[in-house]
């Protein structure tokens, strides 16, 4: 196509290079006949092999006037012209905003904030964070020292404290905040008591300079605590927990993490193996490791770690810290652990699937149905707790009046009122309870005090049957 009309499909920069800020050649979909490409396949690919879903690999690098396009096409299919119900496909991808056309340099890039509205999904990097602690790029000590919510972030001092790398109480609270923004489907205008003990949006809290909350949507929240990018989940608790915790608490942190994803309106992503303790042996970029790194054995048998040191393109900086790791064998999942992980993580699934109330609508009913509990200035460090209510308005869910989840990554029992609930009966959810693991089946919900209780390093959830009303 550049020979037919050079210089015209490419993206070109001052000096009339091809633009590789996407570490490929980039293409200029915001000329007309690159859009129509783009459209065009798009459709072919949904029309011809009944493709339901499409990832934009860096879309932010798009215009919006092109995604919306590419919705526009895929909304005009039927299922009686054309086989496809064309509105029923997603469209997805990552909004990050860099590179040539970073701010809109180019026109409107497809970004997170400037898709709001448009229905089309971007990754939640601000959960993400929040989980896993600190971010994709860090090197060094913050490797270590930069905890999250599942890492130990204000509940597990680690290495880090040695050089007096500690969070404060309020970091650990801030942090939570932003998980609860990204499990009420990262909403603009989602309203809720704040750690400064204020009631305030999810706009208002702050991401790097940017608002946590972006959406006006739950369908726009991709949430996701890993993906082929970056430390795979179990890699990244491997630089921040205490290097003596044990195999089981770390499934089970594992276990916490993925929670934020199986619970949180909107859209869940999960990265292949996750629920098999996958690792890459901390390679952060394994692009072009091969499959010593990249395989999956899907048997459970080999979760690959410290099959080697990763390639020092991407990685020779930090294996002064990576070496260690790798070497304590203590760290590599044995079939136990990950088949303990792998059963944590088809209850996490039995029970999203069971309620239509972990997949609400829109963002009013995010806002009349779902709540948080040990929110404010007093909150307990490492403990997420939510409901989601059906017992007034209308009935979103026949089989369940109401739904709460406790995820406590804190390494001891806590208890808190679950404001609303006190007289109900409230069960731990079959497909938990069907796990018959010890220190799970100590959770309990106390319907005369609607106080729910979890035994550390544990996630619940529990369930109060339909009725009639």
């Amino acid at each position: 196509l550049d020979r037919i009309v050079p210089g015209y499909y490419h993206r070109l920069d001052a000096n009339g290079y091809v633009t590789t800020s996407t570490c490929c050649p980039n293409t200029a979909t915001e000329h007309a006949m690159m859009r129509k490409l783009m459209v065009d396949m798009v459709v072919r690919w949904a029309r011809d092999y009944r493709t339901d879903a499409f990832r934009f690999d860096l879309m932010g690098h798009h215009m919006v006037p092109d995604m919306e396009a590419v919705r526009a096409a895929l909304d005009e299919l039927s299922l009686e012209r054309d086989g496809v119900d064309g509105p029923a496909v997603y469209l997805y991808g990552e909004g990050w905003d860099f590179g040539e056309v970073a701010g809109g340099a180019r026109g409107p890039n497809a970004t997170q904030l400037a898709l709001a509205g448009s229905g089309i999904g971007t990754f939640n990097d601000r959960l993400r964070d929040a989980v896993r602690g600190g971010g994709p790029f860090d090197g060094g000590l913050d490797l270590l020292a930069r905890q999250g919510f599942a890492s130990g972030l204000g509940t597990l001092p680690n290495r880090a404290s040695d050089v007096g790398m500690v969070a404060s109480a309020s970091e650990a609270a801030e942090s939570a905040d932003r998980i609860r923004v990204g499990m009420a489907g990262n909403l603009a205008d989602f309203a809720f008591e704040a750690a400064s003990g204020e009631v305030v949006l999810g706009a208002d809290l702050d991401y790097n300079g940017a608002p946590v909350g972006y959406t006006t949507d739950p369908q726009e929240n991709v949430v996701y605590v890993s993906k082929h990018d970056n430390q795979t989940l179990y890699d990244i608790l491997a630089y921040k927990l205490p290097t003596d915790l044990a195999m089981e608490d770390r499934v089970r942190l594992q276990t916490a993490a993925l929670a934020t994803v199986a619970f949180a309106q909107g859209v869940p992503f999960f990265h292949a193996g996750s629920d098999l303790l996958r690792s890459k042996s901390l390679d952060r970029n394994s692009y072009d490791a091969g499959d010593l790194f990249n395989a999956i054995d899907w048997t459970g048998r080999d979760a690959g770690f410290g099959v080697g040191l990763p390639l020092a393109a991407d990685n020779r900086s930090d294996w002064r810290f990576m070496r260690p790791l790798l070497e304590d064998r203590s760290l590599v999942p044995d079939d136990a652990a990950v088949d303990a992980s792998a059963a944590w993580f088809r209850a996490l699934l039995a029970a999203r699937a069971s309620s239509a109330l972990f997949r609400l609508p829109d963002a009013a009913t995010v806002q009349e149905r779902l709540a948080f509990h040990n929110t404010g200035p007093e909150q307990h460090p490492g403990l997420i707790v939510l409901t989601i209510d059906d017992r007034t308005g209308a009935d979103l869910d026949p089989a369940h009046e109401a739904v709460l989840v406790v995820i406590n990554t804190a390494p001891q029992r806590r208890t808190v009122t679950v404001d609303g609930f006190a007289g109900e009966d409230l069960r731990l959810h079959p497909a938990f309870a069907a796990l018959e693991e010890d220190r799970l089946a100590t959770s309990a919900f106390y319907a005369r005090s609607g106080r729910v209780s979890v035994p550390a390093f544990t996630t619940a959830v529990f369930v109060l049957p339909d009725g009639p009303r």
